[in-house]
């Protein structure tokens, strides 16, 4: 045995999955999950609406700083537990012991939630770019029925491609790196060299937009922070993938701080290259195609190298939902392995051949398919939808952060760790969650109204309270956290048993 099978059955669980994946490649799912032509260019039209140029800007870079400390704080927790549960098995570690099941089944449910909302958000995304594609370039109207048709259509071959096309999945993700980094230069050089004029810096770094309905800026500003926020998030993908990656201890954990900074560097040349380029900023905001980036594509570069354009992002944000669907998948499967889901024997089934959890696939498809359906009557429903993905996703990074902060000289560090700055990391990281906690539970648009209303709060309300309930009504009586599958022996054969496949 290796030393990665070693330490994941110290940790109570077999090597069910195919250990295959490189640190680069490790790396590549959380960059592309990240995904900066996905977040950035699909929320670009709610940011040109709440704070403008000023408040995308300028939120960018304030938002960076916190999401390092974020994920720096989850990093350290990621090299002493490299699991595919991981966030919801880090709680359960760190928590006291007489809490611990508590902690690890909210923890568990708050990423469950962030990662289905994330997964529709990115292929909702790529939706909306599609549909604005397919009616420049064929006349397919941008209707919020054709949008939701391309978006089943994307998530059935995001489904199909992680049950059969696994090997395909890691080197379209490595593919995924360079297409971004590449499509980033292309696009930002075409917006910087093709038009000849641009908006000055006093435009790009000061003019401040309040179209939402409220009359106080500095709301609008904080509500506009949702573009970097939401953009930001997915590098727990690198944590999802460690029972798949060699040296996970140290490739896990550096795969999440790496992927957030070479994002965050490259994301802010995507936003300031798009701004500067802004030809006509109201022709922008209500543009026929829906999508404000492809707008801007088609005024600065004209008909044709607009679409190429367009086509560049489309084809991130694919292998941004891809990569998606596959993290997704594995945070179920890890779920239902400790027998946290409903239908748990179902979702942690093992297809034997690929050594995939097919069926967490098509549950992580399905359910990001439900929670985009609002968009059919709520104008303000991909928001909504973002707003959820961020919470989620943010509170249950921070709860083990927050734990392993109470932890203190308690904590057992991984090959990884940052030393006698884990502590202050962990309590402002702690701290900027709280806030975007509440933040983006408020009303995004005035006044509120069926079509406007923020229905983030009741998506939680519907998913937690019903985990609530369970876990007062039965689950504290029988879930203890993440279970050990056996004894060294019982774990050999399982291995074993697959090997025989």
């Amino acid at each position: 045995m290796d030393s990665d099978s070693t330490r994941l059955h110290q940790l109570g669980y077999a090597q069910e999955l195919r250990r295959t994946m490189s640190a680069f490649s490790n790396f590549a799912v959380s960059f592309t999950i990240i995904s900066i032509l996905s977040g950035c260019l699909t929320l670009y039209g709610f940011g040109l609406d709440t704070g403008g140029p000023a408040a995308m800007v300028w939120g960018w870079p304030l938002v960076g700083v916190f999401v390092v400390l974020v994920g720096l704080g989850m990093a350290e927790v990621c090299s002493s537990y490299p699991t595919a549960g991981g966030l919801y098995y880090w709680a359960a570690k760190l928590a006291p012991r007489r809490s611990a099941a508590a902690w690890s089944w909210f923890t568990g449910w708050f990423n469950l939630i962030g990662q289905v909302a994330v997964t529709a958000g990115i292929d909702f995304g790529a939706a909306l770019f599609l549909n604005a594609f397919l009616d420049l370039q064929f006349g397919f109207a941008a209707t919020p029925g054709h949008t939701i048709l391309l978006l089943a259509i994307i998530l059935a071959v995001h489904g199909l491609l992680n049950t059969f096309g696994v090997r395909l999945v890691a080197v379209l993700n490595n593919v995924s790196v360079w297409w971004h980094l590449a499509g980033v230069l292309v696009i930002v050089g075409v917006l910087v060299f093709v038009p000849e004029k641009h908006q000055s810096a006093s435009f790009v770094f000061g003019h401040f937009v309040n179209n939402t309905g409220w009359g106080f800026a500095p709301y609008v500003f904080a509500l506009g922070l949702l573009v970097a926020q939401y953009t930001l998030t997915g590098y727990d993908a690198s944590a999802h993938m460690t029972e798949e990656t060699k040296n996970a201890a140290t490739a896990g954990p550096r795969g999440i701080v790496n992927s957030i900074l070479v994002s965050l560097v490259a994301g802010w040349i995507l936003l300031l290259g798009l701004t500067f380029a802004i030809q006509d900023y109201d022709g922008a905001v209500n543009s026929p195609t829906g999508v404000p980036p492809a707008q801007i594509f088609l005024d600065t570069a004209g008909a044709t190298t607009g679409k190429f354009l367009l086509l560049i992002a489309i084809g991130a944000q694919l292998f941004c939902g891809m990569a998606s669907v596959t993290a997704n998948s594995r945070m179920i499967y890890a779920f239902a392995r400790d027998g946290a889901i409903p239908g748990s024997r179902v979702w942690h089934r093992i297809n034997k051949r690929t050594r995939t959890p097919t069926n967490s696939v098509w549950l992580a498809a399905a359910g990001a398919l439900v929670l985009a359906l609002p968009y059919l009557w709520s104008a303000t429903a991909y928001a909504a939808v973002t707003s959820i993905a961020t919470v989620g996703l943010y509170v249950a990074y921070v709860i083990p952060v927050f734990l392993r902060v109470r932890r203190g000289a308690e904590f057992e560090r991984g090959p990884w760790h940052l030393g006698r700055w884990g502590r202050p990391v962990g309590v402002v990281a702690t701290a900027w969650v709280a806030v975007i906690f509440v933040l983006f539970m408020l009303p995004q648009a005035y006044p509120v109204t069926v079509g406007t209303f923020n229905y983030t709060p009741i998506a939680f309300l519907v998913v937690l309270g019903g985990a609530a309930v369970w876990w007062f009504a039965s689950a504290r009586r029988w879930f203890t956290g993440p279970k050990v599958q056996g004894t060294p022996a019982e774990l050999a054969a399982v291995e074993e048993d697959l090997r025989a496949v």
